[in-house]
């Protein structure tokens, strides 16, 4: 691979150690459907204040995709882009409002979220897959009725909550042994776009697709069982205690949308959620690929 850190250092016995470690996960998750989300917080700062560079983060975790696919894996994409969103809105002179964290999203304003979600980020992700190996494909969840999505409130406005999931286009395009890039844009019966919360979509559509991972790519290690102490990092938990982790306040801000969509997706049939730091270069690599992972795992097993 090209373009990032090295995910092997040492000498030849040490790499050679590395692939013979990697071997038994490539035979068992190959064919197999991993969900990635891939969110804008992965370009958060890191613990020490350093900056991450987002043409950096993004050609490590394209490179990081394309292996997976490579040995035979079926990685799927899924995107939101709330810090892009943002961007355009203060571009244009438009004020965010926010209610218990979700976007208040006027008919201007998911005009702006489609474009920035399906002609923006949807592109940046599927060019730089494209770049390490031709093999990504960007859409919505708009195209083939993907997803379905109703209004969460009137108060929201076009903000969605997922109705139903139409796998039948990601079937296709994987069985083409293509990437599907998705960006989470849902419609009504009538047509109407709502934007979709990234990690809810991704759950929703790891359930459907009847995925073996679903991994969520963000700016903290993994779950904590205090939030505020690194220290108390939680490497194994089960779906039941997600919601202990829930229940007692431990996932908070933006952690809890993706605590309930692991929780949702591993008693819908996913075999396994993942929670990590997409700052360290080639995390995932890391978490699917070695005994030991680098983040919170939802699951019995590796």
């Amino acid at each position: 691979m090209t373009g990032g850190p090295e995910l092997v250092t040492g000498g030849p016995a040490d790499k050679a150690g590395v692939l013979v470690e990697a071997l038994p996960y490539i035979r068992r998750f190959w064919g197999k459907v991993v969900v990635v989300k891939y969110g804008g917080n992965v370009l958060a700062p890191k613990a020490d204040g350093a900056a991450v560079d987002e043409n950096e983060a993004l050609s490590s975790f394209a490179e990081d995709i394309v292996l997976m696919r490579s040995v035979g894996m079926l990685p799927v994409v899924v995107h939101g882009g709330g810090p892009q969103i943002g961007a355009l809105m203060e571009r244009v002179g438009k004020q965010a409002e926010f209610r218990d964290g979700l976007r208040v999203t006027d008919a201007d304003t998911i005009d702006l979220v489609r474009m920035v979600l399906v002609g923006k980020v949807n592109r940046d992700i599927v060019g730089s897959i494209n770049v390490h190996g031709a093999l990504a494909v960007g859409l919505s969840g708009e195209d083939a009725n993907l997803i379905t999505a109703a209004p969460r409130s009137a108060a929201l406005g076009y903000v969605g909550d997922v109705v139903a999931v139409d796998p039948v286009i990601v079937h296709q395009l994987l069985a083409q042994g293509l990437i599907p890039v998705v960006a989470t844009i849902g419609t009504d019966d009538s047509g109407q776009a709502f934007n979709i919360n990234a990690d809810t979509a991704a759950g929703a559509l790891a359930a459907a697709l009847d995925a073996e991972k679903l991994v969520f790519l963000t700016d903290v290690a993994g779950l904590r069982s205090d939030p505020a102490d690194p220290g108390t990092l939680l490497h194994r938990v089960s779906a039941d205690d997600l919601d202990r982790l829930v229940a007692t306040g431990a996932a908070v801000g933006g952690m809890a949308p993706k605590v309930e969509a692991c929780a949702r997706a591993v008693r819908g049939g996913v075999r396994r959620a993942h929670i990590l730091d997409g700052r360290t270069p080639h995390a995932l690599l890391l978490e699917i690929f070695t005994d030991e992972g680098v983040g919170t795992m939802v699951g019995t097993d590796r």
